[in-house]
């Protein structure tokens, strides 16, 4: 099919918006960002204002389309960060500011979720159990602190969907965005009246549902107009920030993996089939492709690296950091670090749970802490890892995406630690590119996401592990997993005292 059309796609992130223009032919012609501010109103808790969001996008998509007719803009997909609670009252107003997927306030909701409720009968509702990061805990945390804004709630939005509400008008949201509220019966692809029971909502609060590369809706004529777009302009669905980076690195279909060092980490496994953790340490979610998924989450990835460089050693220079650490380094730090800088999800699920040194003496320096931060969040991606060969998946290589796989130590690092090939895509613009792909197969470009990702996505190299090096860290990461579970009791005990 000939299509000499553009397309655009969103990546709507936790401390900025990427936009990017992308070609018929996959080429990215031109990419924009917006930074806007986080909230941090208490200790644990993170939220966001819906409209400096979108604020952010209506100046981004302004520049990103100067120089072009409206009608060569195709279509529009927008992947976005999952979880944040998003309540509009009867007048499509924002009640509030929107708590975010890193925020941790809702520990009381979700131990009565998971206690009260039980994880049993969350699984059988939605597939899944009660995580503080979720969208369901934080609608009962406003319906217990603040009832006059639960009160209000006419409807309930994920962050992209707002985006997309802003330019069509359409309440709508995608199954793989949805799978993170704990509100949708993932299996059968429909909102759970067991849930909205529970959480005190009817079914017409909720948006419509859709697969992620559906046409939702048009963008809206006066929107159109101030923003250099066609009023034919398609708008698609989208999907949770990590099925559109699956879908932009090409892992979809069934045994697909993807890690990503973003914000926050995560491990991806694609499926055609439904299928469940029975412990749920892994999320099973549907995909952007219209099948599923098992993923872990860790809250603080490529953070971690940010916040030692940035808040306690001073700089940004995060390549002179790393420039020491050799490959005879790797393997043979003694100092060790605990990631949950934000608690913790995947696979510990405790909002107590901090980072921690580990092993430190009087000759530790200054390398070995950022050796340390890159390699506690390795072998935390690992517990995910091992969680999934557990249920009898193999994972033989995966595909690596986010800031964090910029570096080539970390990357190094990741492969020796897990032991497998790492495909470096070579577009490593995961969820705007997905966003993108995902508005291609909307607008027909091409039959489905498996056809976009066969002829758009491709690797520009592998990282191989060393064997030497991955025997190292075999044994680094056995005294690594026995860390947390020494420090567990202490984590509540800290935040009681």
């Amino acid at each position: 099919m000939t299509d000499k059309g553009y397309y655009i796609g969103i990546d709507l992130g936790t401390s900025s918006v990427k936009l990017m223009l992308v070609g018929s032919e996959g080429s990215i012609v031109r990419t924009v960002s917006r930074e806007y501010p986080l909230i941090f109103p208490n200790p644990g808790w993170s939220e966001q204002f819906p409209d400096d969001w979108w604020n952010a996008v209506r100046d981004g998509l302004k520049e990103l389309t100067d120089g072009l007719e409206p009608d060569q803009i195709k279509g529009i997909g927008c992947g976005g960060q999952m979880h944040g609670l998003v309540i509009l009252d009867e007048d499509d107003c924002v009640i509030r500011p929107a708590i975010l997927w890193n925020d941790g306030r809702t520990y009381k909701e979700v131990e009565y979720l998971n206690e009260v409720i039980g994880k049993q009968k969350l699984s059988e509702y939605t597939a899944n159990i009660a995580f503080a990061g979720f969208t369901a805990p934080k609608l009962l945390w406003v319906r217990n602190n603040e009832p006059e804004n639960f009160l209000r709630i006419r409807k309930v939005m994920l962050p992209k969907d707002y985006i997309n509400y802003k330019l069509t008008g359409v309440h709508c949201c995608d199954y793989s965005d949805a799978s993170g509220m704990l509100l949708l019966n993932v299996k059968n692809k429909c909102w759970s009246s067991e849930m909205l029971r529970i959480c005190g909502l009817d079914e017409s609060v909720m948006p419509h549902l859709y697969e992620s590369f559906e046409p939702v809706g048009k963008v809206m004529p006066d929107i159109a107009a101030e923003l250099n777009l066609s009023p034919r302009t398609l708008v698609v669905a989208g999907a949770g920030d990590n099925a559109a980076a699956a879908v932009g690195t090409g892992v979809v279909g069934n045994g697909g993996c993807n890690i990503s060092i973003g914000t926050s980490g995560t491990v991806f496994i694609s499926s055609s089939e439904f299928g469940v953790d029975p412990n749920n340490a892994l999320h099973s979610f549907a995909h952007a492709d219209g099948g599923y998924h098992l993923m872990g989450c860790m809250l603080s990835a490529a953070s971690c690296n940010k916040w030692l460089c940035e808040t306690i050693l001073g700089t940004a220079d995060y390549a002179s950091e790393q420039k020491g650490i050799t490959d005879g380094c790797l393997g043979r730090n003694r100092v060790y670090f605990l990631p949950y800088l934000m608690g913790e999800r995947s696979p510990i699920n405790d909002t107590d749970a901090r980072g921690v040194f580990a092993g430190m003496t009087m000759d530790s320096s200054r390398q070995d802490l950022v050796q340390s931060v890159l390699e506690g969040v390795a072998f935390a991606i690992r517990d995910s890892v091992e969680v999934a060969k557990s249920l009898g998946i193999k994972i033989e290589k995966s595909r690596i995406c986010g800031g964090g796989a910029r570096s080539r130590l970390w990357r190094k690092i990741m492969a020796n630690v897990l032991n497998i090939p790492l495909e470096i895509p070579k577009t490593e613009e995961g969820p705007g590119y997905g966003g993108a792909m995902l508005a291609m197969v909307g607008c027909g470009r091409f039959g489905s996401v498996a056809e976009a990702a066969d002829a758009l996505t491709k690797v520009s190299g592998t990282v191989e592990p060393d064997p030497e090096i991955a025997a190292r860290y075999e044994k680094k990461y056995m005294v690594f997993k026995q860390i947390y579970p020494a420090m567990k009791k202490l984590f509540s005990e800290m935040k009681e005292a």
